[in-house]
């Protein structure tokens, strides 16, 4: 199979129905076909050629959906970048994926002039953007207009489809290769697993798309022919607005999104009812947060996803089966799931013997879905996929049942005096306090205990919260060589533009300071 096969689909069989929704912009599945052909002929024109690389940088939009079908459509290979990034940043993943062609928006057509500084073989920059085209730059809309309609490559399989570089959370990002047959698996595997109500609904896209999980959500729209209503960035209101005037069936959120939804002073203001489904994940969730979503959303079936990159990018679902009463009385609401119906999922010890059920390990994978590597990294290629497995870099245990439990990632765990200590477990209990917006647990150096738990917390706006406070909430949740040692309050936490907290960059600044206990 291949990325476009989708869209042939939907033209041969709903071709009048609506594709895209972007602000005013409306169009449909034949449109759409029309414009994915001539910008592939506009890209062909330009001297884009079979594997090579067009990246897109910008904000969400219906050109970067067409984006994303019409560069396999022309035979080349996808390189979406993070809006995170600085134009140094930016210019450095170019220079590392060779990448010659680029398309940006308004919002980023002002850094091109540094990226061509620190990256001067970017031979072409295409205008997607709503204004005037700036010299030296081609306009997007005229490579639609005029480029001329060319047959789909319908290059699939193993060819790459794709490379995707690593949110960089936890050092210098490497670009994920992934193939056509990769994402297709993930997403057809999610559609068997049954675990979603939307599919026959419009899916609304709030995260950003250069990121694999909404990517996935536009792979599984475009194979199954469902509308895609899509906001530039995630904005509180913006989404509100969207489910009501759109009647949106699917949500897709990383945990600070729905909380930034469910705090908002004005979401009983607007109708949510035609949500069926809400699907979340990216990082881990306080179960506070998803209680309080349940009861705000008491029609809807909860998902959560657990993959990353490397598995194109779902492994597990928890389905509404760990979301109902029965499941939450039973714990499932803490798990991430069961293997999907195209993985295979196992925790092994040091020695990569498999564990029994409840013992603590890596997670490792494998199946259609698994990357084909990391772009020009041989040894971590290697390393990663030792023994026909992805080792996912996270720790957890599966029960009697399959169910999945990530304990930490495995760098994340502290061992402080000898005893294990799993950052998201301390990071759970501190969220359940209510005057407590956000936190992250890291590990900082110690002389006597070799390490200590840290905790940086965000209060919720406008309350006062105290670190004595905290102390006391921890007494009575955490064991004692759990709680943190030593606490810290902020503004707000170092996000991702995926919605991670950035712990490298929390674990630099505290050894920058040199944190003291408090």
């Amino acid at each position: 199979m291949y990325l476009t096969q989708g869209l042939h689909r939907a033209v041969q069989q709903r071709p009048d129905a609506v594709a895209t929704v972007f602000g005013d912009r409306v169009t449909t599945f034949a449109q759409q076909f029309q414009r994915v052909s001539r910008l592939a002929g506009g890209l062909r024109g330009l001297g884009v050629r079979r594997g090579g690389r067009v990246a897109f940088l910008g904000l969400n939009s219906d050109r970067y959906c067409e984006y994303y079908l019409a560069v396999p459509w022309a035979d080349a290979t996808v390189n979406p970048v993070n809006i995170r990034w600085t134009p140094m940043e930016v210019a450095a993943s170019l220079d590392d994926s060779q990448t010659r062609v680029v398309i940006v928006d308004d919002t980023f057509s002002p850094a091109v002039a540094q990226i061509r500084e620190h990256y001067p073989n970017l031979d072409t920059v295409i205008y997607a953007g709503e204004r005037t085209t700036p010299p030296g730059m081609v306009c997007y809309e005229d490579l639609v207009s005029n480029g001329p309609l060319v047959d789909d490559a319908r290059r699939g399989g193993q060819a790459m489809a794709g490379l995707f570089y690593t949110g960089g959370t936890t050092g210098v990002p490497k670009a994920v290769i992934l193939s056509h047959a990769n994402l297709i698996t993930s997403a057809l595997g999610i559609v068997a697993s049954q675990a979603f109500s939307d599919f026959d609904g419009a899916i609304l896209h709030a995260a950003p798309l250069f990121h694999l999980a909404t990517l996935s959500e536009l792979v599984i729209s475009t194979l199954i022919g469902r509308t895609q209503v899509i906001l530039p960035s995630f904005n509180p209101i913006a989404v509100l607005q969207a489910v009501e005037e759109h009647r949106i069936m699917g949500l897709r959120l990383v945990p600070i999104m729905l909380q930034l939804l469910l705090d908002h002073p004005r979401i009983d203001d607007f109708d949510l009812s035609s949500v069926s489904s809400v699907g979340y994940g990216g990082s881990s969730i306080a179960e506070s947060l998803l209680l309080r979503a349940i009861e705000r959303l008491p029609d809807a079936k909860f998902v959560q996803a657990f993959g990353q990159t490397e598995l194109s990018p779902v492994t597990a679902l928890l389905g509404p089966e760990g979301h109902s009463p029965d499941g939450r009385s039973s714990g499932l609401l803490r798990s991430a799931g069961r293997a999907g119906p195209h993985a295979e999922m196992r925790v092994i010890n040091q020695q990569g013997a498999p564990l029994p059920p409840g013992q603590v390990g890596e997670i490792v994978v494998r199946g259609a879905h698994v990357m084909r590597g990391y772009w020009r990294r041989p040894a971590e290629t290697a390393a990663a996929l030792r023994g026909g497995w992805m080792h996912t870099g996270d720790a957890g245990y599966l029960d009697a049942n399959g169910y999945l439990f990530v304990v930490d990632r495995i760098r994340d765990i502290i061992v402080s005096g000898g005893e294990n200590v799993y950052c998201a477990e301390v990071e759970n209990a501190i969220a359940s306090h209510p005057k407590v917006a956000a936190c992250a647990v890291i590990g900082v150096s110690d002389a006597l205990w070799g390490e200590r738990v840290h905790a940086v917390i965000e209060p919720v706006a406008g309350a006062e919260l105290t670190i004595e406070d905290l102390r006391l909430h921890t007494e009575g949740v955490l064991a004692a060589f759990k709680r943190p040692r030593s606490i810290e309050l902020v503004e707000a936490l170092p996000l991702s533009a995926s919605g991670k907290v950035l712990k490298a960059k929390l674990r630099a600044d505290a050894a920058d300071r040199g944190v003291s206990a408090q």
